[in-house]
């Protein structure tokens, strides 16, 4: 038990080290500087990141509560100034610095604040030129959104009073400095859109420092400009001083006393150019109505009025070649008729259905002749070959053998016989002679030499 009781665990040697950290007054608030790398942003808000230089590195951890304080967005290779504490990491034993406060190295916070969000922007097009709007040329209504209380409001509503003392002017008081004043920049911008009427809005200050023309370089300020439907002239600090919010407006004015001249017209000039389009006109009309009185004249004394007559002489002349014109093409449409009426008859006459059967009628005689002549030919032809024929058959037939004599024997089955062995005794026969039959019995047959 007693060699047991030696070792410690791995878990109070951290403890251990890890209150030697905290107590040490060296590893409190210390300042470090280096290059941010292998940056890791978490959900919660929390950033992890490795502070390190040519020979060695820290891991990092600053909180979201803290890092919500920077103007600036730390990236990877960004070199950095911190300030924070040492300590230990116990479930990995690994000592780490607790951020509280990070500057740029080299190059101002706020400077580099303003860049990140201008390129952010720009990138997502809001610094466009295409959707920047014009100014109404004779605004009835302007709003301002600035400090109630600044000199400003004073050099603004100045300006105008003199330029153009008939525009109505609605002041929406804002902070225009400190951590309040981006949120009450953003809800004038929108009351005033919300105001009925308003032609043209002013927003600014005067001059002053970087941080206390900051408000005008936050990101809400930006896009509450952006989402204005109203025009918008942006006036924030001297001819010098440029923010976010003067890329983002419609119109950038160099000084809130320049966006009152920009906004509104000069009655001394309006009233110059009133006179001189007054002039114009007099001068317009008074051309105009000489030249009526010149036209007037050369109408009053011009031949047709001095001569009334001459204007329907000439019109009635222009009708009488007209009705001839008429009568010639009428005439000549007529005869065209007729002629075309006589071919079509022509033919009709040519192609009636009498004559082609009168037409048809010869024809028929003609052929039926034909047919009588050639019937005819061919009977006597059929004649010539029938006697032919017969005289064949009358030399060739039997019975004409019979006039020499000679008979002929057929059987019960009026079969011609011709031999002996085609009956039998006592069968029937009958005996054909030149001048008749005679009905025969067989007695005897006898087979002559012949068979």
């Amino acid at each position: 038990m007693e060699e047991n009781s030696r070792y410690l665990t791995v878990q109070a040697l951290t403890k251990y080290i890890k209150r030697k950290f905290d107590r040490d007054p060296h590893l409190t608030g210390i300042y470090l500087k280096g290059e941010i790398s292998n940056l890791k942003r978490h959900s919660s808000g929390h950033m992890y990141f490795t502070l390190k230089d040519e020979r060695a590195r820290i891991l990092a951890v600053m909180f979201s509560s803290d890092n919500q304080k920077m103007k600036f967005t730390p990236e990877n290779g960004m070199k950095v100034m911190v300030r924070g504490d040492i300590s230990v990491y116990e479930p990995g034993g690994q000592y780490q610095i607790y951020v509280k406060e990070m500057r740029p190295d080299g190059i101002g916070e706020l400077f580099l604040a303003f860049e990140q969000l201008k390129e952010k922007l720009e990138r997502e097009g809001l610094f466009n030129t295409d959707r920047k709007r014009g100014l109404p040329q004779y605004p009835k209504k302007i709003a301002i959104v600035t400090s109630a209380t600044g000199a400003a409001i004073r050099d603004i509503v100045t300006t105008i009073k003199r330029r153009y003392a008939i525009a109505e002017l609605i002041l929406f008081p804002a902070l225009v400095q400190g951590k309040s004043a981006a949120s009450s920049i953003v809800k004038s911008i929108e009351k005033a859109n919300a105001y009925e009427g308003i032609d043209v809005l002013i927003v600014g200050r005067g001059g002053g420092s970087i941080e206390e023309l900051w408000a005008f370089n936050e990101e809400p300020v930006a896009r509450a400009i952006y989402r204005s439907k109203v025009p918008i002239i942006s006036a924030v600090g001297h001819e010098t001083d440029f923010t976010i919010a003067d890329f983002v407006s419609d119109l950038r004015a160099p000084t809130p006393t320049a966006a009152g001249e920009l906004a509104v017209p000069h009655i001394d000039d309006l009233i110059e150019r009133i006179l001189n389009k007054k002039l114009r006109l007099v001068r317009a009309l008074k051309g105009q109505l000489q030249e009526h009185k010149a036209a007037l004249h050369r109408l009053k004394n011009s031949y047709v009025l001095r001569n009334p007559q001459t204007i329907y002489q000439q019109k009635v002349e222009q009708v009488d070649q007209l009705v001839d014109r008429f009568y010639r093409n009428e005439k000549y449409r007529l005869q065209g008729l007729n002629s075309t009426l006589k071919h079509i008859d022509s033919r009709l006459v040519r192609s009636h259905p009498s004559k082609t059967v009168e037409m048809k009628k010869s024809q028929f005689s003609a052929l039926h002749k034909e047919l009588e002549k050639q019937m005819r030919r061919l009977l006597s032809l059929k004649k010539q070959r029938f006697s032919g024929t017969l005289t064949t058959l009358e030399a060739l037939s039997p019975l004409k053998i019979m006039d020499r004599g000679y008979s002929l024997v057929y059987d019960q089955e009026n079969k011609l016989v011709k031999h002996t062995q085609n009956v039998r005794k006592e069968e029937k026969v009958v005996v054909h002679l030149q001048d008749g039959k005679l009905y025969c019995n067989i007695e005897h047959i006898e087979e002559g030499e012949g068979n």
